[in-house]
């Protein structure tokens, strides 16, 4: 299990290009609890895969998931800091964070 050590540093911000798709909640919590389920399910895939010219021809590897992935949120000042401990490859959860947040949020560690 890898643990990446996740910040959004303008929490009102980070919000993806695609509403649909893109984080909807504003605490630490929620943030956490949507990053969770898009890492533990594969709703967020699928609504981003049926967006797509050919649905069909997504590689499939993009839907991976990871039942027992865990995420934890925190408020520190202005930015919130998350936690995500998974087995799910680093492109794979970089790729659901731009969904969900765009480009605004950095990478602080992994571990």
């Amino acid at each position: 299990m890898t643990q990446y050590y996740l910040s959004l540093p303008d929490p009102a911000k980070a919000r993806g290009s695609d509403p649909e798709l893109a984080f909807t909640a504003q605490s630490a919590g929620g943030l956490a609890e949507q990053l969770q389920d898009a890492l533990r399910s594969s709703g967020l895939f699928e609504r981003w895969r049926a967006k797509q010219p050919d649905p069909d021809a997504v590689d499939p590897q993009w839907g991976k998931t990871d039942p027992a992935a865990t995420v934890t949120g925190e408020q520190k000042d202005l930015r919130i800091n998350l936690v995500a401990s998974t087995t799910l490859d680093s492109e794979l959860v970089k790729e659901r964070l731009r969904l969900l947040a765009g480009h605004h949020w950095e990478l602080r560690d992994v571990r």
